[in-house]
């Protein structure tokens, strides 16, 4: 069984643990910003750069070290694709663009390794980039392997200033090669479609006529006489339906029946109409089960804001446009990946359609909703959580990584969870909250601080002290990577015990380590409530409910939600 979850950088995650030629189909949708100007895109950031995979969830990619890397790893395997970024950044230079380019080549150069020769990729993005994706995929995949530029329409129609208004999404398919996975999938015809087809015949197909000759006069059989008819004669030739001949006969039929055998192949299944008084014959066009998959999606809308599936997630695509391009390039028991996996509906949709998964992203958050998300909707679903530490040294390592992420995940071991990204900058001192019930007191709040660097001083404690005075809160708790001072744990005891308490006499302020956590040696808390599972909307509210409220959980502190938002498993928000 595969159904793999890694929380790590997708470029490590692919190159340590996805084997060559192991991977039926690829769904990936980076993130870029597309409601930027499209000269600033090729404007240095101001400050320092921000490393895409850093700040993944703020759309900003800017060129640093993680770009100057990724440059050089292509540049090292060599290649049409070295040869094209190497133009690329001579034409753009070393900006936002440049940066998100380099990024993806090296990432499509690995979802290309483990590909299987029937496989294919699907890239979701928008039209500010996808001209020049489409050049880095020609040179991954090969110009022949490109099958489709998919247009989904993703919003509904509003203005623009002194331009068309933008209302669509490219989705950019290839194939690894000329044999790949291709089921025919087809969707409901238009009632106005339908409504054409108003004779039924004995076997209950509606039908209706179409005809059976083109303009244009041609030589040999289009050209002759059938059963009394000749088209040659009103300056016409036979016009035949290769659909219609191939849905009885095989694909081999349309290239070795003359068309005169194709009439009477007709005519003995039934497929033509002789009108009354003898006019020219009429080709039976049988209404079919639907209309086979076409490249601009009209038929599936957004997630808005009454969406039952809605999660609150900012990149969230629905269900209904992954588990179409799921059901269309793999079958069941293949296995799909999704580098760039978000809130999980690729993920959802390949445990929903009976395909083995593997979904990977750099944020912590996306990885617990995802587990949640699952636990939720498919509690029979079994797979592994790859990449989150579970020794001091793993611990280390993502501090050293991605502080941010460091964080996400230190309050999440202490029973903190979010499933909202949080932007990065000043915190105002709190990683994390957690709301519990304190008895006659109503609900009692702790406030969880985190620190990842190496050296941490009592300062550090006495803000926090600060933090619990400002925030009115009962406890606080801060989580240090390295072995707290003397100072700092006589600070802490300083702070006294907690004022009002329905759980007997708790420390108002304490320390604990990664490594104590990981351990399971977890702070003096009071009861927490257990984790609320994801709920999607079972109905429909009312327009009047569909507002920014404060909604109490319980009695007592009341919780700021938005319309349709999804209630924190722990009553709570992280904030960073």
């Amino acid at each position: 069984m595969v159904n793999k979850l890694f929380f790590g950088d997708n470029l490590d995650m692919l190159r340590e643990n996805i084997d060559d030629q192991s991977v039926d189909l690829v769904y990936l949708d980076p993130p870029f910003n597309s409601r930027v100007n499209y000269n600033q895109l090729f404007k240095e950031p101001t400050g320092a750069p921000s490393e895409a995979q850093v700040q993944i969830f703020q759309d900003t990619w800017g060129w640093g070290q993680s770009a100057e890397s990724a440059f050089d790893d292509v540049m090292r395997q060599g290649g049409d694709v070295s040869v094209l970024l190497r133009a690329m950044r001579s034409a753009l230079g070393q900006n936002s663009m440049m940066a998100y380019l380099a990024m993806m080549a090296v990432r499509l150069i690995e979802l290309h390794r483990v590909l299987k020769p029937t496989g294919s990729l699907y890239l979701h993005c928008d039209p500010t980039a996808s001209h020049y994706l489409k050049l880095l995929l020609d040179n991954v995949f090969g110009g022949e392997n490109f099958l489709n530029e998919i247009v989904w329409k993703r919003t509904s129609a509003h203005s623009a200033a002194r331009r068309w208004a933008d209302l669509h999404d490219t989705i950019l398919y290839y194939s690894k090669g000329p044999e790949y996975t291709w089921n025919r999938i087809v969707t409901p015809y238009d009632a106005s479609y339908v409504a054409r087809f108003k004779n039924v015949d004995s076997n209950g197909r509606r039908w209706s006529d179409d005809n059976l000759t083109a303009p244009g006069t041609r030589r040999g059989f289009s050209g002759s006489e059938w059963h009394g008819f000749n088209p040659t004669e009103k300056g016409n030739h036979w016009k035949i339906s290769n659909s219609a001949i191939e849905a009885i006969a095989g694909e081999e039929a349309v290239a070795t029946l003359n068309t005169l055998e194709k009439l009477d192949l007709l005519h003995s299944n039934g497929m033509i109409y002789w009108p009354l008084g003898g006019g020219f014959p009429r080709f039976k066009r049988v209404l079919g089960d639907g209309l086979p998959l076409q490249d601009l999606i009209l038929d599936i809308p957004p997630l808005n804001s009454q969406a039952s599936e809605r999660l609150g997630y900012p990149t969230q695509k629905p269900s209904a446009l992954l588990s179409r391009l799921v059901r269309a390039s793999s079958n069941q028991g293949q296995v799909v990946l999704d580098p760039f996996c978000g809130c999980g509906t690729t993920i959802e949709a390949a445990e929903t359609l009976g395909r083995q998964w593997i979904g990977i992203d750099v944020a912590h958050y996306a990885v617990s909703l995802i587990e949640a998300r699952l636990n939720a909707n498919h509690p029979r679903a079994t797979y592994s959580i790859d990449g989150r530490p579970t020794t001091i040294d793993g611990a280390h390592e993502l501090a050293r990584r991605d502080k941010h992420q460091f964080q996400m995940w230190a309050a999440w071991r202490l029973g903190a969870q979010s499933y909202r990204e949080t932007k990065k900058g000043p915190d105002r001192g709190i990683d994390g909250r957690i709301q519990y019930k304190n008895g006659i007191y109503g609900w009692g709040q702790i406030i969880i601080s985190v620190k990842g660097g190496d050296h941490v001083g009592v300062s550090a404690v006495r803000d926090l002290r600060g933090v619990i005075e400002r925030e009115k809160a009962e406890m606080g708790v801060m989580v240090t990577l390295a072995e707290p001072t003397r100072q700092m744990v006589n600070e802490a005891v300083s702070a006294g015990f907690v004022s009002q308490s329905a759980h007997g006499r708790k420390p108002r302020l304490q320390i604990v380590t990664a490594e104590e956590i990981i351990n399971g040696q977890m702070p003096d808390f009071p009861p927490l409530p257990e984790p609320m599972p994801i709920r999607q909307r079972a109905k429909k509210h009312k327009k009047s409910d569909q507002i920014e409220m404060l909604l109490p959980i319980g009695e007592g502190i009341p919780v700021k939600l938005r319309k349709n938002e999804v209630l924190d498993p722990r009553y709570l928000d992280l904030v960073g």
